[in-house]
């Protein structure tokens, strides 16, 4: 896992446990088949946590709770 991401990424998630989740959710929906937000390079090793956490750094995926997705409604 690149700590350098870890660090982007958690910037972007209040809640500590609703990142590991979130993280985790996508890591597997990548593991499944489903296809990155975020360029990667041609035949690099996939390490689908570490291009979970670019895509939440990135802002490409967005983690909210839902008291916070309430609030936006």
């Amino acid at each position: 896992m690149n700590e350098e991401l870890l660090a982007q990424a958690r910037s972007k998630v209040k809640d500590v446990r609703m990142f590991i989740v979130g993280v985790s959710r996508r890591a597997r929906e990548l593991a499944g088949g489903a296809r990155t937000m975020v360029t990667t390079t041609p035949g690099a090793e996939k390490d689908y946590l570490d291009l979970a956490l670019r895509e939440v750094a990135e802002g490409k995926v967005i983690i909210k709770s839902n008291e916070e997705e309430k609030q936006e409604d």
